[in-house]
């Protein structure tokens, strides 16, 4: 998969207060995007946005585009 998390998302938005259970609770991220997180797959863009205002960050912060495939 050319798409690839720079960081661990999880990770960051804790050290940003948002644990997972915040998350869930506030309704801030649905249980298929957090999942998705935890197995390093793709996510939504709006999941993608709502992570980004979280962490005060662009997408190339967080997304990396590496094709050696091709």
């Amino acid at each position: 998969m050319p798409m690839q998390f720079k960081i661990d998302v999880l990770a960051a938005l804790k050290e940003k207060g948002y644990n997972t259970n915040r998350l869930r609770t506030d309704k801030l991220l649905s249980e298929g995007a957090i999942q998705s997180l935890r197995n390093h797959k793709p996510i939504s863009w709006s999941s993608l946005e709502k992570i980004c205002s979280m962490l005060d960050c662009q997408p190339g912060d967080i997304l990396v585009y590496d094709n050696l495939e091709g």
